[in-house]
């Protein structure tokens, strides 16, 4: 066991018994009036700022800001000259924002209706009235809408543009069948889809016996519907042209979806992953003829790579390089190679993730972060240039200074990136900085609650120790500021979800996460040392052991979780038998794993919407072809199944159990939770467990009262069995 250098980081169905009880030099903190501890209603009070989009003069930033579920439009000065402003305030749906023209408006759609309202505040209303039609989509340079217009008899279109400035309406192209997808390519040109059949959506329903008949559990299964036909449209003839956008054998995804998809006005890329294991990048044309392969790469495994890593092939605003991310040597690395063809190059090296790639508008530079150095818990930002050809790209770094700095997106000028930025004092917010190595970042927003005192905050600590077979096991240790060290105090194992999801040195970067990284920081304050184990399965420390989850589910990837039991009680001032263990998701089904394979090894625990059963995880039609990836079918691997079935053992519990459950999760369906109780009641385990349904929650617990009333709980669970008095 060894430690790395410090590097900073309602209805209550009781006892089943049902009885019903109510920075650095780059990113210091903001300052703020030391008078502040943590409180439940303060954690919920802290926001979360998303999807920025720079005004077309580069000089303000639109953005959301999500406040326990409640996200409203917001606009800030890019040089911080003044505070974000509210541009809706009434918590509506809002995507798809755009800047008008001339920088004076904002767009954006509302329940299918494209809105339009004044950057400097105002009431949003309907960009168009009446609505001109279907399938409305806004020009790049914010000037024109593109929709489709059908006749009475439904059978004959009409794509038509409408000017965004002056409200001058013009006919582009008729034809003769329906009209899917309409998407601006590439400068001047329009795509659409005809023909085909959309996928189904195919209701499940059950009523399992445990159950009973009054109850039906929905799942939807989304059947894959047959590919239309694809046209482009040139504005200089109006004429619909067919092209073929698919690649056969499997599911491709491009031809004419998302920036950077199109190459040119003829070429585009399709990329797609075959049997979980193969990933392909083709060119496709508008010419009719078959796309062409440009680059293949399999995996022993299976394709691992996280979406969040944003590694799919991307052209160059010019269309001269296409870019996307590989893990070939074992880390997820920058490759890019000519469009007109040749080898890909391989840019970044080392031992550390390079993710969310982005060409700057001059199609030179690329910007990206990652986790390079001491700590994978954190990342910064870096700046290719290429120097016109991959194999003279020169990498600098733009960020330097404890913390996590993600998700950069340029401006309009190419001078300026806004990104994310967290650290152990600040939650997320959004930053400036100038594309050159060496320039001073500028904070934009301050997410957390005015008034609360920083220098409470605990900086977590970077620690591992031993696996089942050896190998070493992150962590990030959390110990009160306080602590008297010469005492024995309590102890809690946080166990993050997703699998492919990691701990960050401070808050972490994902609202859904960064919930649970504020009530850490609460516990701390309570007196609890807090541990959270980065197993294997995680991001942030390359494919290797990201993928050690393969054909073992529930095996040495739980044990990485369940041994942290063993560093907490090694340590001096760690109440060996006062350690609890609670986890969300994936974290969840390790926390019913350590209750039923290590059940004397933990004092307590709390399990947040976890998988009880791999087997009912794979009957579910939303998650099967995720479940096979990595251990195949029940048939297929009988022994791996019935080692990831905590439900099958719930014989075993012997320690106090709370379990929540949102009714409306889709991610891991509420049935799980349902039939983890069936199972404890029918051996007589009803004492032991605590079960809190939460109507109509999705699987990340977002609103208010819900957060309240969660950690309201968990505390009140944890303080009762860990024998601490709640403050």
């Amino acid at each position: 066991m060894t430690r790395r250098t410090k590097v900073g980081f309602g209805l209550l169905l009781s006892a089943i018994g049902w009885s019903v009880t109510g920075l650095a030099t780059s990113h210091p903190p903001t300052p703020q009036p030391a008078q502040g501890r943590l409180t439940i209603n303060s954690l919920i009070d802290i926001k979360h700022p998303s999807s920025p989009v720079w005004s077309r003069d580069s000089r303000q930033v639109a953005f959301l800001w999500d406040r326990a579920g409640v996200t409203n439009l917001h606009v800030v000065a890019a040089d911080a000259s003044s505070p974000p402003r509210a541009i809706t305030t009434d918590g509506a749906p809002v995507a798809g924002v755009f800047w008008s023209a001339d920088n004076r408006d904002l767009h954006f759609t509302l329940g299918g209706t494209l809105m339009k309202v004044s950057a400097a505040g105002g009431v949003p209303q309907p960009a168009f009235a009446p609505s001109p039609g279907s399938n409305v989509v806004v020009s790049p340079d914010g000037r024109r809408a593109a929709y489709v217009k059908t006749d009475a008899a439904a059978t004959r279109r009409e794509v038509r543009l409408r000017s965004l400035v002056d409200g001058s309406d013009q006919s582009v192209a008729r034809f003769d069948g329906p009209i899917a997808g309409l998407a601006w390519s590439h400068g001047d040109h329009l795509t659409f889809t005809s023909g085909g059949r959309a996928g189904q959506s195919i209701r499940h329903e059950s009523s399992p016996e445990y159950s009973g008949a009054k109850i039906v559990y929905v799942a939807t299964e989304n059947v894959p519907g047959t590919p239309g036909q694809s046209y482009v449209i040139s504005m200089a003839d109006g004429t619909p042209k067919p092209y073929t956008a698919t690649v056969g054998g499997g599911a491709g995804r491009g031809g004419g979806r998302g920036g950077g998809r199109w190459i040119d006005p003829s070429r585009f890329l399709v990329e797609r992953t075959v049997d979980f294991k193969r990933r392909e990048i083709y060119i496709g044309n508008t010419s009719g003829t078959a796309p062409q392969l440009v680059h293949q790469e399999t995996k022993d495994a299976f394709w691992s790579m996280t979406g969040d890593a944003q590694g799919t092939a991307q052209a160059s605003p010019d269309g001269k390089w296409i870019s996307f991310l590989s893990d070939r040597d074992g880390w997820d690395h920058i490759y890019a190679m000519p469009s007109s063809g040749g080898p890909a190059v391989q840019i970044t090296r080392g031992a550390f993730e390079a993710w969310r790639p982005s060409w700057s508008p001059d199609s030179t530079r690329i910007v990206f972060d990652s986790n390079q150095g001491s700590n994978p818990g954190n990342r910064q930002l870096g700046l290719i240039t290429l120097n016109g050809d991959p194999a003279r790209a020169q990498v600098a770094t733009l960020t330097t200074g404890r913390g996590t700095n993600t998700s950069a997106q340029w401006s309009p000028d190419g001078r300026k990136l806004v990104y994310q930025h967290t650290d152990p004092q600040n939650s997320a917010d959004l930053w400036v900085i100038d594309a050159v190595p060496g320039a001073k970042p500028v904070q934009l927003t301050s997410s957390l609650p005015a008034g609360l005192d920083r220098t409470a905050l605990v900086e977590p600590e970077l620690v591992e120790y031993a696996g089942p077979d050896g190998k070493k096991v992150p962590a990030y240790l959390f110990v009160p500021n306080t602590l008297d060290r010469t005492k024995k105090h309590p102890a809690i194992v946080w166990i993050h979800g997703d699998g492919v999801n990691q701990n960050y040195d401070g808050w972490h970067i994902q609202r859904n996460y960064a919930v649970y990284y504020s009530f850490h920081q609460y516990l701390a304050q309570q007196g609890y040392v807090v541990l959270a184990p980065d197993y294997r399965g995680s991001i942030g420390y390359g494919s290797a052991w990201r993928e050690g989850v393969y054909m073992d589910v529930g095996g040495n990837d739980f044990k990485d979780a369940g041994l942290s039991a063993n560093y907490l009680k090694a340590l001096p001032y760690v109440d060996g038998d006062r350690i609890g263990v609670w986890g969300l998701s994936y974290g969840g089904f390790f926390t019913l794993l350590a209750v039923t394979e290590m059940p004397t090894a933990f004092r307590v625990a709390v399990n947040v919407a976890g998988v009880a059963d791999y087997a009912l995880y794979y009957e579910d039609p939303y998650h099967g072809g995720w479940t096979v990836s990595r251990i195949g079918t029940p048939e297929q691997n009988p022994k791996v199944y019935a080692q990831a079935s905590p439900v099958s053992r719930m014989d075993r519990l012997v320690r106090p159990l709370l379990i929540l459950h949102g009714t409306a999760d889709v991610n891991v369906p509420y049935l799980h939770s349902v039939k983890l109780l069936d199972e404890a009641l029918k051996h007589g385990k009803g004492d032991l467990v605590s079960f809190m349904a939460y109507p109509g929650e999705f699987h990340y617990f977002t609103r208010a009262h819900v957060l309240r009333d969660a950690w309201t709980r968990v505390e009140q669970f944890f303080a009762k069995h860990l024998s601490i008095q709640s403050q």
